[in-house]
């Protein structure tokens, strides 16, 4: 199996149990996750070997970020311990018209402050075939953007293949910083994962004639800014994640993907995902799907397929990490999408 490695901020989750909005709930539900750790998790549950790599506090809450990882197979002999706290995030689940909510305060978190000198990323990319990290790592400081880069050039100098994961969180930065800092960062990137938000806030491409309040996604526009966008960086593959917003409960999601090499584009299959149980960590489990079916050796549309079944499954599961099994996903994939009890 393959060695993954991925970096970037874990964080304690504090959601409102059944739907509820903060200013009802006396409770929260805890568990950690954050865009890089999630992918790790993915990738450890198909059978990868798969690295996290951040820096938590040397405090209970650290170890219990870390033991959340360890127990789902990640390898967590990368982490670094020290700085102030874990990062939280507040998280209301909205439920048919009403959207989900998230509230950050993750100010002065450990990975904000980390610098390469507390990684050996000689020792950690030794032997690795993938490194993915997202757009929201660079978004937390300035120091984590510096940290970001540094990763990047080691994972080069080792031969790595290495994705991102666009993801902008507008509250994080601006898209104007975002454009700055994650434009130098696309001359490391073969494989780039967003969605029609992250083209346009983070690298300033806007595909044509696309609302996904209403539903309309013209699929043409998107094969025209992939393009563009493998013009300008030489990106391998570009991907896109399509996500339907019919309500907050009631979503459909499908991808498409462009080749450099083939100069195809490719739609895949559609899932109309009704009720949504958990949505967060959806584009996490899609990216960590679709890299696994290229670590396997799928061709780029039945990797893009394993991606997309991989997300609807996550969609079905309270949680960030996605823990469905690889057969899981290979029934789904193959066309079982019925739902039926397993005996």
């Amino acid at each position: 199996m393959a060695k993954i490695i991925t970096m970037g901020e874990i964080m304690l989750r504090l959601s409102t149990p059944n739907n509820e909005k903060f200013i009802q709930a006396d409770e929260f539900d805890v568990c950690y996750g954050g865009g890089e750790a999630n992918v790790a998790v993915s990738l450890a549950n198909y059978g990868h070997d798969a690295a996290f790599v951040t820096k938590v506090p040397a405090n209970p809450i650290g170890d219990c970020a870390v033991a959340a990882l360890r127990k789902l197979n990640v390898d967590t002999s990368y982490i670094a311990r020290g700085g102030e706290r874990l990062g939280i995030y507040f998280l209301e689940s909205g439920s048919a018209m009403r959207a989900s909510n998230v509230v950050y305060d993750r100010a002065h978190s450990s990975i904000s402050t980390a610098s390469a000198e507390d990684f050996d990323f000689d020792a950690i990319f030794e032997g690795a075939d993938w490194f993915h990290f997202t757009g929201i790592t660079p978004a937390v400081s300035d120091a984590a953007a510096e940290l970001t880069e540094a990763a990047l050039k080691a994972a080069k100098a080792h031969g790595v293949k290495v994705s991102v994961d666009l993801n902008f969180r507008k509250k994080l930065w601006s898209s104007e910083k975002a454009q700055r800092i994650m434009t130098n960062l696309m001359q490391y990137v073969d494989v780039c994962i967003g969605n029609e938000e992250d083209a346009e806030k983070v690298l300033g491409f806007k595909p044509g004639n696309t609302d996904v309040t209403s539903g309309d996604l013209e699929l043409a526009g998107y094969k025209d800014i992939f393009e563009q966008m493998v013009e300008k960086f030489n990106f391998e593959y570009v991907i896109s994640s399509l996500r339907v917003s019919h309500s907050a409960s009631d979503n459909g999601w499908s991808a498409c993907i462009y080749s450099r090499d083939t100069k195809e584009f490719y739609h895949s299959r559609e899932y109309r995902i009704h009720p949504i149980v958990d949505r967060v960590g959806g584009g996490d489990s899609f990216a960590g799907g679709t890299i696994c079916g290229f670590l396997d050796g799928m061709d780029f549309k039945s990797a893009l397929e394993f991606g997309v079944a991989a997300s609807a499954l996550k969609h079905t599961i309270p949680g960030d990490f996605n823990l469905v099994s690889r057969a899981d996903v290979e029934n789904l994939a193959g066309g079982d999408g019925s739902g039926r009890v397993q005996r």
